[in-house]
């Protein structure tokens, strides 16, 4: 069973979903993949204290502070790959980008496995917890701003919140 609730933040109404005490889903409303990871008969509208601990946790983020992804129990559904390049994600600093082609070196470091930039694309695009697992501070090659699920103009919105450098990055 999941829970489902919204949360009215500056880049539009989110959406998270928790599942066994996880947080499982945090989509930006109209993204590409919208709620694709949630089995509709399998979901209830509620809040829950895993619920109310993540929206806690973006109250934070977006009052400027910079929460820990580590204080939020998390459980983002995919593949190996996908989890892999996921954990990646969580580890580029408040602020910084990197690049797919960064992240899939990366990869294939902890995988042993070769792997592409356009493979961590895709990986990055299916990511089912937007903004606490930070999708949006991957770029493309030199910087440029390319592919978010919830829309280049929210990814520069976020990048801008973080504090990035926005003179080094390009659309």
């Amino acid at each position: 069973m999941y829970w489902k609730t919204t949360y009215l933040s500056p880049v539009g109404e989110l959406t998270l979903a928790e599942k066994d005490g996880c947080l499982a889903g945090l989509w930006i409303k109209g993204q590409k993949y919208y709620l694709a990871s949630l089995d509709e008969d399998d979901v209830s509208d509620g809040e829950t204290p895993t619920l109310a601990k993540a929206k806690g946790w973006l109250d934070e983020y977006f009052a400027g502070r910079r929460p820990s992804i580590l204080a939020l129990p998390l459980a983002p559904q995919g593949t190996a790959f996908q989890r892999c390049v996921w954990q990646l994600l969580c580890h580029i600093p408040y602020g910084q980008t990197k690049t797919y082609g960064q992240i899939a070196e990366e990869a294939a470091a902890l995988r042993g496995i070769p792997s592409s930039a356009r493979a961590v694309g895709t990986a990055v695009g299916h990511n089912p917890i937007s903004i606490i697992i930070p999708c949006h501070r991957v770029v493309g090659a030199k910087g440029r701003l390319t592919g978010y699920a919830g829309g280049i103009d929210k990814k520069i919105q976020l990048l801008a919140h973080e504090g990035a450098d926005m003179e080094q990055l390009h659309r």
